[in-house]
C-alpha cells in the first residue's frame, strides 16, 4: 500500500507531496494536474515490468501512459535538470527514484540515482495484484480479444478493460476472494454471478453471456427473459462500467486499483452506487486510487462512511486548483467526519448543482 507520493519537478508539480489512503479521491477542474498524480505510478510500473529501470531509465512514450518526451515531463520552472519521485510504503519504507534531463527531445529520462527500490515487488504497484484502468474503456464491439499472457498468466483485464470478457470467460466460476463485497441478492459467490448483480444497480435484471469463437470472445447481454442482446444495442454505460466491476469484484485483499473517472456514461444512481463499492472494497483492503468528476461518487462515498462501511480516516480527498497566473497548482485536502460530512469545501468542489440551485431559485430575468 502508498502512503505517501512526492513529486518533484514533474509537469505540474515543483515540490508536492501526496497522502494516500485506503481510498483517495482526486478531483478538480480540467487541466490542474490531476492526471500527473496517476502518470507517474504508471511510468514507474510499466518502467520496470518492460525492463527500462533499474538501469535504463523512465520511459515516457509507453502504451499505457504516454507522456511524449523529457521537455513534456518537467515542470517548466525547474530549477533544477533532475526529475525525482518518492513513495512511501505501508511499512514506513521509503523508495526514491531521480532521473536526469539532460535531452528535451529523449522519450526515456536517464536514472540519477534510486534508493531502495529492491523491496518494491513486495507492493502491489509492481506485481500483479494490480489494476489500472484509464479513461479510455472498451466499447461495444462484435468480439473482444485474447490474451494468454496478460489474463491466464498475470490477471490483468487491460488499460481499457479489452480483455475483460477473456477474464470473465476464464475466472467467472471461482467464487469472489472477498465475500464482503457480495451483493445481498444472490447467493452466489461467483465471480461472474457477482458481477452481474452489481451490474444490475446501473442496468436491473441484467446477465452477461460469454462465448469463446475462433480466437475472441463474444459479450452479450440479456435482462431477464428476453433474448440475447449484442454490446451495440445496449446502453454505452454497462460496457463501460463492466471492467471496473470485474476489476474491483476480482481482487484479493492487497490489490491496488486505479481508475479514471469510473462515472463515465453512467446514470446517477449507477455512480452512487459505484462509489458505495468503491469505498467497499477499500474497507475490505484494496487500496483504491480514483480520478473523478463526479458528486454523484463523492456522495457514493459519503454515505458509505455515514453508513459505517468505511472509516472517514481512511478515505482521502484532494481537491487541485489554480491559484495565480503563474499557473502554480494549489492542493486542498478536504476531511470527512463520521457522518460523511466535508469539513472544508472550496470553491469549484463538486457545488455546481448549489449553484444551479440559487440560480434557478433568483428572480426571473425580464
Amino acid at each position: 500500500m502508498i502512503k505517501k507520493l512526492h513529486l518533484k519537478n514533474f509537469k505540474a508539480f515543483a515540490d508536492e507531496n501526496f497522502d494516500f489512503k485506503s481510498l483517495t479521491l482526486i478531483s478538480g477542474l480540467n487541466s490542474t494536474g490531476k492526471s500527473s498524480i496517476i502518470q507517474s505510478l504508471i511510468l514507474l510500473r510499466y518502467s520496470y515490468i518492460t525492463d527500462y529501470l533499474p538501469n535504463n531509465g523512465l520511459k515516457l512514450d509507453n502504451q499505457i501512459a504516454y507522456i511524449g518526451t523529457a521537455e513534456d515531463a518537467i515542470y517548466e520552472n525547474a530549477e533544477e535538470e533532475l526529475i525525482s519521485f518518492s513513495i512511501v510504503w505501508e511499512n514506513d519504507q521509503q523508495t526514491i527514484w531521480s532521473f536526469d534531463y539532460d535531452s528535451p527531445s529523449s522519450n526515456v529520462l536517464p536514472v540519477a540515482s534510486i534508493f531502495n527500490d529492491s523491496i518494491i515487488n513486495e507492493f502491489n504497484l509492481f506485481n500483479d495484484n494490480f489494476h489500472y484502468l484509464g479513461a479510455e474503456r472498451i466499447t461495444p464491439e462484435e468480439s473482444y480479444p485474447l490474451s494468454e499472457n496478460d489474463v491466464v498468466k498475470h490477471r490483468q483485464i487491460g488499460k481499457k478493460g479489452e480483455y475483460t470478457a477473456h477474464f470473465l470467460a476464464e475466472f467467472g466460476n471461482q467464487d469472489i476472494s472477498i465475500h464482503g463485497l457480495k451483493h445481498p441478492s444472490v447467493e452466489s459467490q461467483s465471480l461472474k454471478d457477482q458481477v452481474d448483480a452489481w451490474m444490475g444497480e446501473i442496468s436491473p435484471n441484467i446477465k452477461t453471456h460469454l462465448e469463446k469463437v475462433a480466437n475472441a470472445i463474444t459479450l452479450k447481454y440479456s435482462f431477464g427473459m428476453s433474448k440475447k442482446y449484442s454490446p451495440f444495442n445496449v446502453g454505452f454505460g454497462v460496457t463501460y462500467s463492466l471492467p471496473i466491476l470485474t476489476a474491483i469484484l476480482s481482487s484479493k485483499p492487497g490489490t491496488m486499483i486505479i481508475i479514471e473517472n469510473p462515472e463515465s456514461h453512467l446514470h446517477p444512481q449507477g455512480q452512487s452506487q459505484l462509489g458505495k463499492l468503491l469505498a467497499l472494497a477499500a474497507n475490505h483492503g484494496i487500496q483504491v486510487l480514483i480520478e473523478s468528476h463526479s458528486d454523484h461518487i463523492l456522495n457514493g462515498i459519503r454515505i458509505a462512511v455515514h453508513d459505517g462501511k468505511i472509516k472517514p480516516e481512511d478515505v482521502q480527498l484532494h481537491f487541485f486548483e489554480i491559484q495565480s497566473q503563474m499557473n502554480e497548482i494549489k492542493i486542498i485536502s478536504p476531511k470527512l467526519d463520521k457522518k460523511g460530512r466535508i469539513n472544508t469545501i472550496p470553491k469549484n468542489f463538486f457545488d455546481e448543482w448549489n449553484k444551479s440551485s440559487r440560480a434557478l431559485l433568483a428572480p426571473v430575468g425580464d
